[in-house]
């Protein structure tokens, strides 16, 4: 468990993020990732008919989308007790293996921070 408020402020800043396109939007995950250059990337989960991506899939998708070379740091706020190993994957395919993933509750607490390669 890593306290929310020990959180570096550009941390916090990407799980409020998170927590606010999840509320925003009705879905079940909020998801943020912050790229080499700062710049944040907000999502939440895709459920279409022919469509479905996590809110860190999509996140990480805009990020490649809008021209990100790499992310220091991904966030997702989920009611789920991990990260999926496929949302991990995508996070570590942009930002590589070292990459913190933080997973947050609801609340925006944060309940885990893992390298996105971490193995299961």
């Amino acid at each position: 468990m890593t306290d929310s408020n020990a959180l570096d402020p550009e941390d916090r800043k990407i799980v409020t993020l998170a927590r606010s396109a999840r509320a925003r939007n009705g879905v079940p995950e909020g998801a943020a990732v912050r790229d080499e250059t700062g710049r944040t990337y907000v999502a939440g989960s895709v459920q279409l008919a022919s469509l479905k991506l996590s809110a860190l899939q999509t996140a990480v998708a805009m990020a490649v989308a809008s021209g990100a070379k790499s992310l220091e740091a991904a966030a997702v706020v989920s009611e789920a007790e991990a990260v999926a190993p496929e949302d991990r994957a995508a996070v570590a395919d942009l930002g590589g293996a070292g990459t913190p993933v933080l997973l947050a509750g609801p609340d925006g607490a944060v309940r885990q921070t893992v390298p996105a390669g971490a193995a299961e």
